[in-house]
Order: structure tokens, then C-alpha cells, then sequence
């Protein structure tokens, strides 16, 4: 944990800290096969970071249907903290309708935490299992101490969205390269000069480029 702090202090941006803060949930506490950090932006259920294909499909359900754990603890529900869930092929009287996808999904356990700070929640860091009984009362220690470092992290930056829209333009950007790199057989760095010149030249935003890029692509392939 004290190598993992230091590591995180050298990330050069908060989205780059909670991809790290989900990767090393998988690779440091046992029986963890997943992990993702999830946050609320107007009644909706935004995934910050994932690691494993679990994260997502977990997070949509849980916005889909209104209903789950993370979704709960991320808005804060009763005043949670924390959540353990030992079983989850075993019925759950709470969110059924999530319960019963999750198990198809392959989940067995699962356990998360709130991320806040004296003076706001975050969100929430959940950890998944693909066995039941993975998660013991001694895993909310870790998972504590990796949730600090991310509401650290996101206390850091202005606002939720502004970290929604970086993520958006990331996409976006790394889209268009791909376009561009297979359309002119680019190399990875040609390709971003070549959207940053027309950036430029035109004075459109880099993301404006780009998602006009991925339109352009669309209509063409439509």
C-alpha cells in the first residue's frame, strides 16, 4: 500500500489516479476479479474507471434499472458507507431485479465503498468476485484505504462533469485517430499532429476535430 500511495502521487492526472486506484484493487486484494469506481451526475450513474469487462455491465444495470448496491451508495442512500455482499446467487430482497442480472453476469460477491471527504461523497469504489464468500470484513480495510486515495483524487478536480467531459474528449480524440490512422496509414503520433494542424488551422477545438472526424466516418460507412 505504501508503494501503491507513492505510484499514485506520480500520476499526472486524476483520470490516470482512478484507472490505477481499479487496477490495483484486481492486483492487490485477494479474490478481487473487478473493480470499478462508480459516481453519480444528475440521477445518472457514471463509470469513472473499470477494471474488467464486470465494471461496466454492472454500472449500466444499475443505472438502467434504478437499482443495485454501487448505484445506492454512490447517491448516498441511508447514510451507507459501505456495503458486503457475501452471496449474491443467494436472493437479495433489496434490489432484486439487479441481483438477478448480476448473477448472470457471473458475479458472486461483491463489496464497495463511499468515496468522500468532510465536505462531499464522490461516489463509490466496488470490488467484484466471481465466487461467493470473497469478501471478508478484512478486505473494507484496503478497500478504505484505495477509496481515500480516489475522493483525495477527486476532491482534487472541480467538478464530476468537468471529469466526464475530459474522459468524452479522450474518446473521442483516440477515435478519430484510429480513423485517420487507418483511412492514411498513420502512425499514432502523425495521426494526432494531423488533428492537432487542422485544430489549428481552422481554430476548432481538438474535440470539435475529432467528432467531426467520427461524423464524417459515420456517414460514410452508413
Amino acid at each position: 500500500m505504501a508503494l501503491l500511495a507513492r505510484d499514485l502521487l506520480a500520476q499526472d492526472s486524476v483520470q490516470a489516479t482512478l484507472d490505477q486506484i481499479a487496477a490495483a484493487a484486481v492486483n492487490l486484494l485477494d479474490g478481487c476479479d473487478a473493480a470499478g469506481i462508480l459516481a453519480m451526475r444528475k440521477g445518472r450513474a457514471v463509470t469513472l474507471a473499470a477494471c474488467g469487462d464486470m465494471v461496466h455491465d454492472s454500472d449500466r444495470l444499475q443505472g438502467e434499472l434504478g437499482e443495485g448496491p454501487c448505484f445506492d451508495l454512490a447517491r448516498g442512500k441511508d447514510g451507507e458507507r459501505v456495503y458486503r455482499i457475501a452471496d449474491m446467487t443467494r436472493p437479495q430482497p433489496t434490489w432484486p431485479r439487479y441481483a438477478a442480472e448480476a448473477r448472470r453476469l457471473g458475479v458472486g460477491s461483491m463489496t464497495g465503498v463511499l468515496l468522500y471527504t468532510d465536505d462531499d461523497d464522490f461516489g463509490a469504489l466496488n470490488l467484484y468476485s466471481r465466487h461467493p464468500g470473497a469478501f471478508g470484513e478484512d478486505i473494507e480495510t484496503a478497500g478504505w484505504l484505495l477509496a481515500s486515495h480516489a475522493a483525495v483524487a477527486l476532491a482534487g478536480a472541480h467538478t464530476i462533469d468537468q471529469l466526464e467531459h475530459a474522459m468524452d474528449t479522450r474518446h473521442a480524440i483516440g477515435e478519430a485517430m484510429g480513423i485517420l490512422r487507418e483511412r492514411h496509414q498513420l502512425s499514432e503520433d502523425e495521426a494526432f499532429s494531423a488533428l492537432r494542424r487542422i485544430s489549428q488551422h481552422h481554430n476548432i477545438k481538438l474535440r470539435d476535430v475529432a467528432q467531426r472526424i467520427r461524423a464524417a466516418e459515420n456517414v460514410g460507412t452508413a
